[in-house]
């Protein structure tokens, strides 16, 4: 159970070529721009969410970010990640609802961590699912970031850079640093 848990923290995370439907949204085309909606609504809400955004502030962050993309869709850069930009804006938004109301922190959501295991003691899983939830909890928060970013919602390294105005090599670097502390800190739950 241990390996299947560390596999899905560090399995490598597809990402999708979204420069045609960047240049096809910049040209005002509305189909394409509800391909997009309906593609990245979930991920950015269940994101927000993972951040303890409230769920009725979560829903109209999410909603403002795709009007700021619509609104400013002759500014799109097509060789850039539209799904990077519209994550960053949710960020961006999240961040500064949280300064207005001064508080921030972010939580997984068991959903996210749990990985279905078949004859393990459903006992055991809630503690494995604890345990990874107390070790991502305790990375410094721009690492905790990068791992939500990249491990939970599945944005690249490139993406989650752009998201968090960042280089792709510190992305990296946050990575790697987050996985070495999250594997050192569930050691204890290697079979012996």
């Amino acid at each position: 159970m241990f390996s299947e848990l560390l596999l899905v923290l560090a399995a490598a995370i597809p990402t999708g070529d979204d420069q045609a439907l960047a240049e096809t949204i910049g040209n005002g085309d509305r189909s394409a721009f509800r391909t997009f909606f309906e593609a990245y609504h979930k991920p950015l809400l269940r994101y927000l969410l993972h951040r303890r955004v409230p769920p009725d502030v979560a829903e109209d962050l999410v909603q403002n970010a795709f009007v700021h993309i619509w609104e400013h869709r002759g500014k799109i850069r097509p060789d850039g990640s539209l799904k990077g930009l519209l994550f960053r804006i949710g960020y961006t938004r999240a961040l500064n609802h949280f300064r207005d109301t001064a508080r921030f922190e972010g939580e997984l959501d068991d959903q996210a961590l749990g990985v279905p295991a078949p004859g393990v003691d459903p006992a055991e899983q809630r503690d494995v699912r604890d345990q990874v939830r107390e070790a991502v909890a305790a990375l410094p928060e721009r690492r905790r970031a990068v791992f939500e970013l990249c491990v939970l919602e599945g944005l690249s390294y490139a993406e989650a850079a752009e998201v968090l105005e960042i280089s792709r090599k510190t992305v990296e670097n946050h990575m790697g640093y987050a996985l070495k502390a999250v594997r050192e800190r569930l050691s204890g739950l290697r079979p012996d």
